[in-house]
């Protein structure tokens, strides 16, 4: 794979997990309620009882939040580089809805093996967790265009 397309991809997945970490931490502080991705995942390694520090279960949660926006993004190039979908609005919901599904079944899946006591709101943060995954894909979508169109630009011009 193309370095620079790999340094494109992360550079993409970190501006749309970012778009989304801030939607889901605007919607926690709004109705006061923990909705917050790399939270959650640092809680979860807690209730897994792994041997490690709160500061290390903080750092892993926000670094496996990233690396699977990564993987998210990943994907959505696949699917644009197949043709499966265009590059646009219409291909971002739909990911982004899928996407928002995929989300909602493997946290089903966390907090069910997990056993997860800390109380939440479940229902409030799977329909927030559906629109984060919406604004991600919206955000990785422009992005991707945008830096597709710079790729362009740069190679006419250095071509």
């Amino acid at each position: 794979m193309d370095p620079y397309l790999i340094i494109q991809l992360i550079l993409i997945s970190i501006g749309a997990t970012s778009a989304m970490t801030w939607f889901s931490y605007f919607v926690s502080k709004k109705f006061q309620k923990l909705y917050k991705e790399p939270v959650l995942l640092s809680t979860v390694f807690s209730e897994l009882h792994y041997n490690l520090s709160t500061g290390s279960k903080r750092k892993l949660g926000w670094m496996l939040h990233y690396l699977i926006g990564f993987l998210f993004v990943v994907g959505y190039h696949v699917v644009w580089v197949k043709d499966i979908l265009s590059v646009s609005l219409l291909s971002a919901l739909i990911l982004g809805i899928i996407s928002g599904v995929i989300g909602i079944i493997s946290w089903v899946f966390i907090f069910k093996i997990t056993r997860y006591q800390t109380p939440i709101d479940f229902k409030g943060y799977y329909i927030q967790l559906f629109f984060a995954h919406i604004i991600f894909a919206l955000v990785a979508t422009l992005l991707y265009f945008i830096t597709m169109l710079l790729v362009i630009v740069t190679k006419a011009y250095i071509t």
